[in-house]
């Protein structure tokens, strides 16, 4: 079994793909071509969006955003992995999830340029908006597989969230739910070294992240996050137990933050960049094409084009966010967070509105 460099652990990590995309034949899972040539474009979409949202957001034209390169396999191959029924509760850093399970590149775009718009995500795909106080989704995640449980619904919830996760009380309380009334969840943490400047190193006094779970009575399991394969199939055995009543299961993806923790950190500051150039050399992108290239899904070529055309449709995407939020009223900050708003917030948005009328050509209101 191709294991590559993995954290020792007495859980079994699982790897498929080496760093030259040779594949382990027991473990590969069987994909058509189709299958796999849509999970390789979902990967170059997701790194796509990276470079376009960090252009916008150092343009002044977007707000704080959390890159997600060079943890592009955790979040396509465990989303691959899950049905159009099962449902996905993201944090902050989950483009790729929410690419794959439909939500429109311009809604992305809306979040992360501040409007409401951009957390109203179609009811069908049965994803959560992005979840940036950290490990909350955790806890609605375990939230809907209960309602999933009472429904007798055969479904399967997944939660993302990183390292950092783990130390906070609300990873605590909904995995012990989840362990004592056995949710059919899946608890993917995308184990990326780095909770913003606090290494995994001092994160825990654990040997893993995923032995965490034994504590709940449930299954725990190391995976090598940067080989899309075998998140897929950890992921894929995690969701139908989940389906069939089997209970929880904690999946640790052990990958890399390339880049920075958000737009407003400096990562320089605090890790050496010999080592992101040591797991940049692991990159999971390229492992997988390198895979693709071996089995003729994929030609000489195809990444640059792929990438290339999906640029130009992010492109127009982030330009019809922006063209939207040039017709949205100021007044749609207040409209969503009281039924009956205060007092001292009408007099803000009274404020507010005459200040954008008097700014108006002509005196006329925005939106």
């Amino acid at each position: 079994m191709a294991s590559g460099n993995l954290e020792k652990t007495a859980i079994p990590p699982l790897a498929i793909l080496d760093l030259e995309g040779r594949a382990d034949a027991q473990l590969e899972p069987k994909l058509s071509s189709a299958q796999l040539k849509q999970m390789f474009e979902d990967m170059v979409r997701v790194r796509e969006f990276d470079t376009r949202a960090v252009g916008l957001q150092r343009q002044g034209r977007m707000g704080t955003y959390a890159p997600s390169t060079g943890q592009e396999a955790v979040q396509i191959g465990s989303a691959a992995a899950l049905t159009a029924g099962d449902w996905v509760a993201p944090s902050f850093r989950e483009q790729g999830v929410l690419l794959s399970r439909g939500v429109k590149p311009t809604t992305m775009f809306l979040f992360f340029m501040g409007t409401e718009e951009g957390n109203r995500l179609p009811r069908k795909l049965r994803s959560l908006p992005y979840c940036v106080p950290c490990a909350s989704q955790v806890l609605h995640a375990v939230g809907i597989a209960m309602a999933a449980k009472f429904k007798k619904d055969p479904i399967a919830v997944a939660a993302y969230f990183g390292d950092g996760a783990t130390s906070e009380g609300d990873f605590h309380e909904g995995l012990n739910f989840a362990g004592v009334y056995q949710t059919p969840n899946v608890f993917i943490c995308q184990n990326n070294q780095w909770a913003i400047s606090t290494p995994r190193a001092i994160q825990t006094r654990s040997e893993t992240l995923a032995e965490k779970a034994l504590a709940y009575g449930f299954s725990g399991r190391q995976v090598d996050g940067n080989d899309v394969l075998a998140v897929y199939r950890a992921t894929s055995e995690a969701a139908k137990r989940a389906r069939e009543g089997g209970g929880p299961t904690l999946i640790e993806c052990l990958t890399y933050r390339l880049g920075v923790h958000t737009t407003s950190d400096d990562p320089s500051r605090y890790r050496d960049e010999a080592e992101v150039q040591a797991w940049r050399a692991k990159d999971p992108l390229d492992r997988f094409e390198k895979y693709l290239l071996h089995k003729g899904v994929l030609v000489a070529g195809e990444r640059e084009r792929l990438a290339a055309e999906i640029g130009e449709r992010l492109k127009a995407a982030a330009e019809e966010a922006e063209e939207i939020c040039r017709n949205l009223s100021p007044d749609e900050m207040f409209t969503y967070m009281y039924a009956d708003i205060p007092e001292f917030l009408k007099l803000q948005r009274e404020d507010i509105l005459a200040q954008t009328v008097s700014l108006e050509p002509g005196g006329r209101a925005h939106g």
